[in-house]
C-alpha cells in the first residue's frame, strides 16, 4: 500500500482544525479528556488481530512483541486516563489573600494550562507505544491538547490504522474531528511545515540525533519559539565494579548478552557501552559475553534503512584504532537481518575518539578495559548524556567508588543498580528522559503520567472572584484534587 505525503494545503487545513478545535477541546473536563483516552484504548484493542498482522509485515517485529506492545500501549492510555482525572500533575498551588499585611499579599492560584496543538512523529521501533496512539498522544490530550500525527513512512498502514480508531473515539464522545489529525509524509518537507506552522504549539518525537536536531533548530527559528521534546538515542553505560564483577563475571555475560540482543537490539536503552577495570573477572566477562552472542540467532530488523544505518555505524566503529572484535554471531545473517556483535577498545582509545562514543543502534555493544578505577572515573567524566546508567556493583564498590557514583548520577535520566537498562515499566516514579543528547529537555519524562506536564504551562490568578476560577481552584474544590493551599498539599476545601 502506498501513502503519499500530505499536501502543505492539506497541512494548513488540518493545523487550522486543530487550532479551531483546541478552543474547545481545552475546555473540556478532566473527566471527559479521560474519557477520550479510554475510548480510544477500546477502540485500540477492538482493531483485532487484523492490527497485528499489518504491524508484523510492516516492521518485521514477531506477533508476540507487537501484542505486548499493544497492550502496553492500552495500558499507558488507561493509566494515563486516570492520571488526568486525579489531576496532581496540574501542579494547582492556591496562597490566600492576608488583607493586614504590609503590604497587603494578594489571593494568588496557579495551575497548569494546555500549549495548544501538538505535533507528534511517529517512531519507528515502536509502532504503538511511541507511535500513533502512544506516550505522547496520550499525555498532550490529557494536557488537553489536540494532536497531529505524523504517521512514520517504516509502518504508515498500521498507523492509518490506529488513527481510524482514534477518530472513532472522537466522533463518538462528539468531540472536534481537530481533536486529532494524521498527516503522511515521506520528505523532509512534510516535517518542517508541520513544526513550523503557526499553530504548533510543540513537539513530541522519538529517533535519531541527526532528525531530532533538526527539529530542535527549526522549532527555535520560528517567529514564536516552541518546546521540541525530543528522545535522540542513547549508548547506555554500564559500569562493572572489580567485587561484583569478581563473584558473578559470567551471570552477568549471560545477563547482557540477553539485554544487548533484546528486540534485535532496537531499544533507546540497549546497552551499547560496558566498562571495566582490566583483571581476570573482566577478562572471563569478556569471553563468557562473547560465547553467549555468538549463540544468539540474527533476527529482521524494522527495516532495510535501520540495517543498512546499523552495518554502517558498526562497519566504521570496528575499523577505529584499537578497537578488536570479541565474537559476533555464528549464524550467517539473512537480508535484513542483523548480526549481534560484541567489540573490545582500551579506555585511552575511547578517550581520544569520539566516534566511539556515537550510538550504534541494534545489537552491538562494546567493552572498554580501564587500567585503574582512575581511569574508569575518567571515562564517566567524559560520557554525553544518557537515558541511563548502570552500576553492577557491590555496597561495597558503591562506598569505594563515590566519585564515580556522582559522576555517574550527572550524566543519566535512570540510574540503575545490578539490573539491565532495557525494559521501561510504565509508572508515575518512571524517568525516561536524560541531559543532552539524550533528549532536548532533561527535565521531563516521555514515560509515566508525568510526562503529561509538558504539553502544558503555568497560569497564576490574582485576586480573582472564587465564582469566576477554574474548578481546580475554586474554593469548594469540586473536582476533589489535591492542592497545595499556602504550602500544605490537601484535597479538603477552603
Amino acid at each position: 500500500m502506498s501513502y503519499s505525503d500530505t499536501s502543505v494545503q492539506e497541512i494548513n487545513a488540518c493545523m487550522q482544525e486543530a487550532w479551531n478545535a483546541f478552543h474547545v477541546y481545552r475546555k473540556k473536563s478532566l473527566k471527559e479528556r479521560a474519557a477520550l483516552m479510554r475510548a480510544i484504548a477500546k477502540e485500540l484493542e477492538s482493531c483485532g488481530d487484523h492490527l497485528i498482522a499489518v504491524a508484523m509485515r510492516e516492521t518485521n517485529l514477531p506477533e508476540a512483541r507487537l501484542r505486548g506492545e499493544r497492550g502496553r500501549t492500552i495500558f499507558q492510555l488507561n493509566s494515563y486516563a486516570d492520571a488526568c482525572e486525579r489531576g496532581d500533575w496540574l501542579e494547582a498551588r492556591i496562597d490566600t489573600a492576608v488583607p493586614d499585611k504590609v503590604p497587603p499579599k494578594p489571593d494568588i492560584r496557579k495551575m497548569l494550562v494546555p500549549l495548544g496543538p501538538v505535533v507528534v512523529y511517529g517512531a519507528s521501533n515502536f509502532p504503538f507505544a511511541y507511535s500513533t496512539a502512544g506516550g505522547d498522544t496520550a499525555c498532550a490530550l490529557a494536557a488537553g491538547c489536540p494532536v497531529i500525527v505524523k504517521a512514520h513512512p517504516a509502518h504508515e498502514h498500521t498507523s492509518e490504522i490506529v488513527a481510524d480508531a482514534i477518530h472513532k473515539a472522537v466522533a463518538y464522545l462528539n468531540l472536534p474531528k481537530g481533536v486529532f489529525q494524521h498527516v503522511y509524509g515521506k520528505s523532509i518537507e512534510v516535517g518542517k511545515t508541520l513544526i513550523q506552522h503557526p499553530h504548533t504549539k510543540a513537539v513530541g518525537f522519538t529517533g535519531s540525533y541527526g532528525a531530532g536536531m533538526q527539529l530542535f533548530k527549526w522549532a527555535n527559528e520560528r517567529k514564536e519559539p516552541i518546546p521540541v521534546f525530543a528522545e535522540m538515542g542513547s549508548v547506555n553505560p554500564v559500569f562493572l565494579l572489580p567485587e561484583k564483577l569478581a563473584a558473578s563475571a559470567t551471570d552477568i555475560a549471560n545477563m547482557y548478552a540477553g539485554s544487548i540482543t533484546l528486540g534485535v537490539g532496537q531499544f533507546c536503552t540497549n546497552p551499547g557501552l560496558i566498562i571495566g577495570i582490566e583483571s581476570e573477572a573482566l577478562t572471563t566477562f569478556t569471553h563468557d559475553l562473547g560465547k553467549a552472542i555468538q549463540k544468539i540467532q540474527p533476527a529482521p530488523m524494522l527495516h532495510a534503512g535501520i540495517v543498512s544505518a546499523y552495518k554502517e555505524k558498526k562497519g566504521n566503529a570496528l575499523l577505529q584504532d584499537d578497537v578488536h572484535l570479541v565474537a559476533e554471531s555464528e549464524t550467517a545473517v539473512k537480508e535484513n537481518e542483523a548480526l549481534p556483535t560484541v567489540a573490545t577498545a582500551s579506555a585511552q582509545a575511547f578517550l581520544n575518539n569520539p566516534v566511539l562514543h556515537q550510538e550504534v543502534f541494534g545489537p552491538y555493544s562494546l567493552i572498554i578495559r580501564c587500567a585503574s578505577k582512575e581511569e574508569m572515573l575518567a571515562v564517566a567524566q567524559h560520557l554525553e548524556g544518557q537515558l541511563t546508567a548502570t552500576l553492577m556493583a557491590t555496597e561495597n564498590d558503591m562506598l569505594q567508588n563515590d566519585e564515580l557514583v556522582e559522576a555517574v548520577k550527572n550524566i543519566c535520566g535512570r540510574f540503575i543498580l545490578n539490573s539491565v537498562p532495557t525494559g521501561v515499566e510504565v509508572c508515575l516514579s518512571m524517568q525516561h528522559g536524560g541531559p543532552f543528547p539524550a533528549t532536548t529537555d532533561s527535565r521531563f519524562t516521555s514515560v509515566g503520567a508525568d510526562g503529561i506536564k509538558r504539553f502544558a504551562r503555568p497560569i497564576a490568578f490574582q485576586n480573582w472572584s472564587n465564582s469566576l476560577l477554574p474548578d481546580e481552584l475554586k474554593n469548594e474544590n469540586p473536582l476533589g484534587i489535591i492542592r497545595a493551599v499556602n504550602n500544605i498539599p490537601t484535597a479538603s476545601v477552603l
